[in-house]
């Protein structure tokens, strides 16, 4: 039972009246009588709540920063007519801040064996799994003075998905990657291995490039065009711990190393390539492998979304050995995770060895922006501190990626905006000089 504003409002204009009219106990009695009444009246003819029937449908994925519409279709199979308010809870990433109290109620009229339809707009901030949580609702009576209230469990889930903001760089990498494919312009002798065509020789092409034996069956010289190879393994190694936690602007770096493994998974698959996807910490979260060009990427998303950082440093001789098992000898690792000195020096180069042995391995780092405005500033005695420890942080990294790239391994340190269109260049480079 739920009393309104109404009660209060008859209530205090009752205490009036007493008062102006009838000053006793006598009168305040009746007042009260009268209004208690009324209310047993109003809960006498409310619908009741307890037999409701309720049913979902609507969207189960949606893209983070958009919005997603589910839908609640109540039943009312009693006699009476329901008038009232429903609240459709649900977690509280499911809305956008302050939107919560209006987004989740809605009016209620639903006619004496009849149903209505409400939809509930869900505006997610985080990915993950969001699920619904209770439908409450507060059935008025005639005079609008109390109302039944019950909840109900109305199972959904709306699974919400990374954000691939980087996908407006697709357009322009896919271009540079049909122009080293030989599809917008001939291909020389260096920027790719595997053999594409024959063409008559133009004045400047690369003498090493002629093919005499075609050359002797025509009245013309005739020279080979290459083109990037394809069909290459990529493994694309997610660090989802202690270092993918922390936030860089207002996104986490784990959100901003998804952006760059799925751009860089997008023109892979265009290129021919097959792309596999490990998520690790201290052991191996999810692993997407096997997929078609047109499966990959939805797979990817898909696994992606219901990951989350774990407070907890991560193991890179797990992430090791599971390469080395899904992996074939001279395929491009590429592993999105920090730069931290400690990390790296304790957990990752003693790994390198083995991976470098075998495969290509490019490093992915997410740097923060704010570093550079720090070292930038000069304002006060504040500023100056905090850009002699910015200095520091930055020699740092530098430092340790130059340790990295003794050990043959490719680096990749950019702020998040950045790191995806950066991670695809130095793909497009690789594939470019014949590395892969």
């Amino acid at each position: 039972m739920a009393l309104t504003g109404r009660t209060a409002l008859a209530a205090a204009l009752a205490s009036l009246a007493v008062g102006l009219l009838l000053p006793s106990w006598t009168g305040l009695l009746v007042v009260q009588l009268a209004l208690l009444v009324a209310i047993l009246i109003d809960l006498l003819f409310a619908a009741p709540v307890r037999t409701l029937r309720f049913t979902r449908s609507g969207e189960t994925s949606v893209r983070l920063g958009e919005c997603a519409e589910v839908s609640l279709l109540v039943a009312n199979p009693s006699g009476r007519r329901l008038r009232g308010v429903l609240r459709d809870a649900w977690e509280p990433s499911a809305w956008r801040p302050g939107t919560e109290p209006a987004a989740s109620r809605h009016p209620l009229d639903v006619p004496a064996r009849e149903r209505r339809r409400l939809t509930t707009t869900l505006c997610p901030t985080r990915r993950g799994d969001r699920t619904a949580q209770r439908v409450t609702v507060r059935s008025l009576g005639p005079l609008g003075l109390a109302a039944r209230q019950g909840s109900h469990r109305v199972p959904w889930t709306v699974r919400v998905l990374p954000a691939f903001e980087s996908r407006r760089h697709l357009p322009a990498k896919l271009a540079r990657l049909r122009e080293l494919d030989g599809r917008t312009s001939v291909l020389t002798r260096g920027e790719g291995t595997e053999f594409d065509s024959l063409r008559e020789y133009v004045p400047g092409d690369d003498t090493r490039s002629i093919d005499w034996r075609a050359t002797a069956r025509q009245s013309t010289v005739a020279v080979r065009t290459w083109r990037p190879e394809r069909d290459r393994q990529i493994v694309v190694a997610l660090d989802t711990g202690r270092a993918s936690a922390g936030r860089v602007g207002d996104v986490p770096r784990l959100d901003a190393a998804m952006d760059a493994a799925l751009l860089l998974s997008a023109l892979a698959t265009r290129a021919g390539d097959r792309v596999d996807l490990l998520a690790y910490d201290r052991r191996p979260r999810t692993t997407v492998r096997g997929r078609t060009a047109s499966q990959a990427l939805p797979a990817f998303v898909e696994a992606m979304a219901a990951l989350e950082p774990a407070l907890l440093e991560s193991d890179h001789q797990v992430m090791g050995s599971v390469v080395q098992r899904l992996a074939r000898r001279g395929s491009l690792l590429v592993l999105l995770t920090g730069l931290e000195t400690a990390a790296v020096e304790e957990g990752l180069l003693p790994v390198l060895p083995l991976l470098t042995a075998r495969h290509t391995v490019l490093v992915a780092a997410v740097g923060d922006p704010r570093i550079e405005e720090m070292a930038a500033a000069r304002g006060g005695p504040r500023e100056v501190y905090e850009a002699a420890a910015a200095e520091r942080t930055r020699a740092e990294r530098r430092q340790i990626a130059d340790r990295l790239r003794e050990s043959g391994v490719l680096v990749v340190d950019a702020p998040p905006q950045r790191l995806p269109p950066m991670l695809a260049d130095a793909y497009l480079a690789l594939k470019a000089a014949g590395r892969l």
